[in-house]
């Protein structure tokens, strides 16, 4: 194995070493894929100023997110099947955060539990929320967060209903995956993964399995999950969310200062500017595109963070020069789990910090409290009144 020395270098090595149809679901957006790819390329337009001959000596990477102490402005987001690019991957996920001083975020169509997740870190972690029509199960659900110490609640605000996401459905994309001559061929190239699947019991949604009704087999499973996503989630229901929940509350999946407004409104002390990662809504903005708009109409009501095409330390800095108080990474940190496991988390968040650091030192600074957008070069970065937008 060569050295990995970028996240590219994880996201290559994952492609080997993980089942087609479970990388295809981390690697891939909806339709035509136009935002997907525009998440990152929108962060490359933004340029740095680079400085010289100035005292970089004694930088300081660390922060707070959501009142809790953080060695850098990075949190993990909650991505879906975690625990089907490695063997156990939420718990894997989830310790390589603690050791690195960063929130992880569990999903709600984790892999792993959010008990079995609780119980194999000592810090507490985020835990996302995807709202269901069976009210009681999601009643049930807030009440587990809060019984295992879960510190935020984030709510993901755009997937009321499926993006059209054209690589899972060529797959079949199913959990576990059905054994068609296709996949077993697939997968007897991938043994690795195979080899750590077999000794773990962790093979379908753990937040799910047990706790809903008339669920007697994987089949009925999968059709309750697939018919209780909610089209007709309102503002409303967040506001009952955050009174039930009664803690932080974290909105994911904004993109227009409309929407932000009503969250604020209706509580979130955090929003998450995001599209889902290119994969709900194609030809909507870029994340990073869409965050001076967002930031000039919320102010400072509610922390702000950014989710979306992020690959690396400079995305980061570009997000915190605009205003973001931390980011969010998905697909890194997943290219890691899948390429090396526990071990390749720690490489992704190892490589950002130093990216982060290294950058901060050229631009000129010493603290991560002191970016703004003086280390941009002006004319390359997103404005409120951009006419991309």
């Amino acid at each position: 194995m060569s050295t990995i020395t970028c996240i590219e270098d994880l996201r290559v090595l994952a492609k080997r070493r993980v089942p087609k149809m479970f990388y295809d679901y981390v690697d891939s957006g909806a339709w035509s894929e136009s935002t997907y790819r525009d998440n990152q390329q929108a962060f490359e337009r933004i340029k740095f100023r680079q400085r010289v001959m100035v005292d970089m000596a004694g930088r300081q990477l660390s922060t707070t997110l959501m009142g809790q102490q953080a060695s850098m402005p990075l949190a993990l987001a909650p991505t879906g099947l975690t625990g089907m690019q490695h063997a156990d991957g939420e718990i894997l996920a989830a310790r390589a955060a603690e050791k690195a001083g960063v929130p992880y975020t569990l999903s709600t169509m984790s892999i792993c539990s959010l008990e079995e997740v609780a119980a194999a870190v000592s810090s507490p972690f985020w835990f996302q929320l995807y709202v269901m029509r069976d009210r009681e199960f999601i009643n049930n659900l807030i009440d587990r967060a809060k019984a295992v110490g879960c510190s935020a609640l984030v709510l993901t605000a755009d997937l009321q209903i499926l993006g059209q996401r054209h690589a899972d459905l060529k797959n079949g994309l199913s959990v576990p995956p059905k054994l068609s001559a296709r996949v077993i061929a697939d997968m007897l190239t991938k043994w690795r993964w195979c080899l750590a699947m077999s000794k773990t019991k962790h093979r379908t949604f753990g937040n799910i399995a047990g706790h809903i009704k008339d669920s007697t087999d994987l089949t009925s499973l999968s059709k309750w999950t697939a018919s209780q996503f909610d089209p007709s989630l309102s503002w409303d229901d967040v506001k009952w969310i955050k009174e039930r929940w009664g803690g932080p509350l974290i909105i994911k999946g904004i993109l227009e200062p409309e929407d932000a407004e009503e969250a604020v409104n209706a509580g979130a002390d955090a929003i998450v500017v995001s599209n889902h990662g290119g994969r709900q809504l194609d030809g909507a903005v870029a994340s990073i595109d869409a965050f001076p708009a967002i930031a000039q109409q919320v102010g400072n009501r509610a922390e702000l963070y950014i989710d979306g095409g992020i690959r690396s330390g400079q995305d980061v800095l570009r997000s915190l020069a605009l205003g973001a108080k931390g980011a969010f990474i998905g697909r890194p940190f997943l290219y890691g789990l899948g390429a090396m496991g526990e071990e390749g988390v720690s490489k992704c968040i190892e490589l950002i910090r130093n990216e982060l650091d290294i950058t901060l030192a050229f631009c000129g600074l010493r603290n991560i409290a002191d970016v703004d957008t003086s280390i941009l070069r002006p004319g390359s970065y997103p404005t409120v009144n951009d006419e991309q937008r």
